[in-house]
């Protein structure tokens, strides 16, 4: 039996699932995602969008928040975000 896919939108408000917990990995020296059996290391536009995953804000908030922070038009900053998520979500690393 397969669990049915959790389709990301703007409207999805992300969170890290319990059991995965966002680290600074002092032997790699780069901020990482652990989870049970794994371990995803993170480049620092992923580390800034997870770091905003805590259940509280949606995903359109994230995008208008990095967009603002970075500078960047929000429609690029929304379409690579929910790719990102999508992409951890579909892997059992992120709720949504």
């Amino acid at each position: 039996m397969t669990a049915e896919r959790i389709e990301i939108t703007e409207a999805s408000v992300p969170a890290l699932p319990r059991g995965v917990k966002l680290r600074f990995d002092k032997q790699r020296d780069q901020w990482v995602l652990l989870a049970p059996e794994r371990l995803f290391v993170l480049d620092n536009i992923a580390l800034e969008i997870v770091k905003r995953c805590k259940g509280e804000a949606n995903i359109d908030a994230i995008a208008e928040d990095l967009a603002a922070s970075f500078s960047a038009p929000k429609d690029v900053v929304l379409k690579d975000v929910i790719a990102l998520l999508q992409d951890l979500t579909d892997k059992r690393i992120l709720t949504a």
